[in-house]
C-alpha cells in the first residue's frame, strides 16, 4: 500500500501519552508539515504556538479544563508533552479551514514519524480570553487571531485501537 494512504488509514487519536520528550528533529519535521497545509488563496493565515515548557503547558491545561468544565483531576491534553496551538487570522474568510488543514497535516505527519496525536478543542475560547490575549502579547504576536484547535503530540502509552468500520453511506457518486 502507498505510504501516504497507509498513514491516513492507521492514524488514530491518542488519549494516553507517555511523558517522554519529543526529539527536536521529529518535532521539527511535524511542524514543517504543518507549514505546507493548503490554505485559501495561499494566504497561509495560520500560525502555530508550540508549547513544550511544562509550566506553560500546565497553564494551558488549566485554562482548557476550566472552559470545558472538567474536574481538576482531568488533563484535557491526556499527558502529551507537546501542545501545538493553531490560530489563524480572523479577518481571512478561510481562517477556520486553513487552521484545520494545518492540524490535519500535523496529525498525519506525527503518525508518519512514529508519534501520536489528538485534536483538542476550546482554542477559540482560550484565545478570545484574557489568558490567550496575554500569551500573544507576551510573545509579541500582533494581529487579530482566532484559536482553531490544539494538536497534542507525544509517544502513545498504549497501542492504537482498531478503526471503526466506515459507514455505508460515506460516499455517493454523482456520474
Amino acid at each position: 500500500m502507498n505510504e501516504v494512504l497507509k498513514v491516513l488509514k492507521e492514524r488514530r487519536s491518542c488519549r494516553k501519552f507517555l511523558p517522554d520528550a519529543v526529539p527536536e528533529e521529529l518535532l521539527s519535521q511535524v511542524l514543517e508539515a504543518g507549514t505546507y497545509a493548503a490554505s485559501g488563496m495561499g494566504r497561509q493565515s495560520a500560525i502555530m504556538l508550540v508549547v513544550t515548557d511544562p509550566e506553560l503547558r500546565k497553564r494551558f491545561a488549566e485554562e482548557n479544563r476550566a472552559i470545558a468544565g472538567m474536574p481538576e483531576s482531568v488533563d484535557p491534553f491526556y499527558g502529551a508533552p507537546v501542545i501545538v496551538a493553531v490560530l489563524a487570522d480572523r479577518n481571512v474568510p478561510t481562517a477556520v479551514y486553513d487552521g484545520s488543514l494545518v492540524i490535519g497535516n500535523l496529525m498525519n505527519a506525527a503518525q508518519s514519524v512514529g508519534l501520536a496525536s489528538i485534536w483538542i478543542h476550546r482554542a477559540k475560547e482560550e484565545f478570545d480570553s484574557d489568558f490567550g490575549k496575554k500569551i500573544l502579547a507576551d510573545l509579541g504576536i500582533e494581529g487579530d487571531y482566532v484559536g482553531i484547535g490544539h494538536c497534542a503530540l507525544g509517544y502513545a502509552a498504549e497501542p492504537a485501537k482498531e478503526p471503526a468500520p466506515r459507514k455505508d453511506n460515506y460516499i455517493t457518486y454523482i456520474r
